[in-house]
């Protein structure tokens, strides 16, 4: 214990504090005989040895018993706090079992000063309101990608293209290839290519959605995602990368601003998910393999398949589709391109989203619930409530350490 200003500090200084304060504010009379000062005066005294003194005859009176300490400057120790969260109040979980990482970022990825456009920010955000939807998207890094010091893999774009109610909004995710050092830059290039070939198309993309066109918008959708995933096999080639390892993911949604158009458009290649509240209810409309459109795209090692003229464009859009310069992947590793077009309902809410909150949504029915009982409000949740919704944390072994991007769309 040490001495501040006369006043001792040490691991009990609330006790002291509280013992100094009550005595400063003791302004009154001096105390009584039979105060608290005198009986500890009196017990301190009957410990203390007596001078050498002549002896008296009359005997010494009995020592003072020793005082009782009053309940409210009795000293006990402090109790031990609990666990506190970094961020004053953990984030919500679901599941059981306790949390496999640490909920916040730790580490940050290695940067190159040379290049630091390559950097990616751990967390991204967006939203806004056209027509008669909602649109929020977040995407977020991993915990396995936290505790590591890796980069985010996984890219998103939200843009809009064009004006008033011809207007198309596109969601754009992406995926890069699992354990390779380029995966986010892959996933950021395919977002583009096809953010690109979108605007560049969207007059006449809009144009179909309205007319219920669904036929040439697989069609046409199938070329722009075959043209675009074709340029990173290119951009592989150009750097003596593995086409396998230099490749994306890719899964997309396009919204039409007109009110009166409520055809919602998915499509795109790879794992995620598709879902749709409605009524309380979680719906899985994840395109099944069997409703793919022709063959596989040419990202994924295909070459493209030809329109029954025989060229080699997109239908009515004029797009051309080079042919991949690769030799056709293995049958194992190509993937389907997945195409959907629904009409939402009043109330629904659509929601878009890669494996890393896909799977945990599949395998637990207390995030179902919790997502569930969140979204069916009579109002979308704000930006922040949208991140916090998909950041939360799964219990148990399993973890789900994947990044986790996600857009959904709330229909008024």
């Amino acid at each position: 214990m040490s001495q501040q200003g006369g006043r001792p500090t040490g691991p009990d200084d609330d006790w002291w504090a509280q013992l100094y304060d009550d005595a400063a504010q003791d302004t009154g009379p001096a105390p009584a005989p039979d105060s608290l000062d005198d009986r500890f005066a009196s017990a301190a005294d009957a410990l203390t040895d007596p001078p050498a003194a002549t002896p008296d005859p009359t005997p010494a009176p009995a020592p003072a018993p020793a005082p009782e300490i009053p309940a409210q400057l009795r000293r006990t120790a402090p109790e031990a706090p609990g666990p506190a969260h970094p961020t004053g109040s953990p984030p919500a979980q679901a599941g059981s079992g306790p949390p496999t990482r640490d909920a916040e970022p730790t580490a940050l990825p290695l940067a190159d000063p040379d290049d630091l456009g390559d950097l990616v920010a751990d967390t991204v955000l967006d939203g806004a309101r056209y027509g008669a939807c909602t649109v929020r998207a977040a995407s977020v890094r991993g915990d396995a990608a936290r505790h590591r010091g890796e980069p985010r893999r996984e890219a998103l774009l939200t843009a809009r293209f064009g004006t008033g109610d011809h207007a198309l909004v596109l969601v754009a995710m992406a995926s890069g290839a699992r354990a390779t050092p380029g995966a986010h830059r892959a996933a950021a290039e395919a977002c583009q290519w096809i953010g690109r070939a979108v605007g560049r198309s969207h007059a006449r993309l809009a144009e179909d959605i309205r007319a219920a066109r669904r036929g040439d918008l697989k069609s046409g959708l199938h070329r722009l995602t075959d043209r675009s995933l074709g340029k990173l096999r290119a951009t592989a080639a150009e750097q003596g990368v593995d086409p396998e390892e230099y490749a994306a993911g890719l899964r997309c949604l396009l919204l039409p601003a007109d009110p009166g158009c409520r055809t919602r458009v998915f499509f795109g290649v790879g794992t995620g998910g598709l879902f749709r509240l409605r009524d309380g209810d979680w719906q899985d409309i994840e395109p099944r393999v069997t409703d793919a459109a022709g063959e596989p795209v040419v990202g994924f090692g295909s070459t493209p398949a030809e329109t029954p003229d025989g060229d080699r464009s997109t239908l009515d859009l004029g797009v051309p589709a080079p042919p991949s310069p690769f030799a056709p992947a293995p049958e194992a590793s190509r993937a389907p391109f997945r195409f959907r077009a629904s009409v939402a309902r009043p109330g629904d809410t659509l929601l878009m989203c890669t494996g890393g909150l896909a799977d945990p949504l599949r395998g637990e029915a207390d995030l179902r619930r919790r997502l569930a009982a969140r979204w069916s409000g009579a109002a979308p949740p704000g930006l922040a409530g949208f991140l916090t919704d998909t950041q939360v944390r799964i219990k148990g072994d399993v973890g789900y350490p994947d990044d986790r991007t996600a857009a959904a769309v709330w229909e008024a």
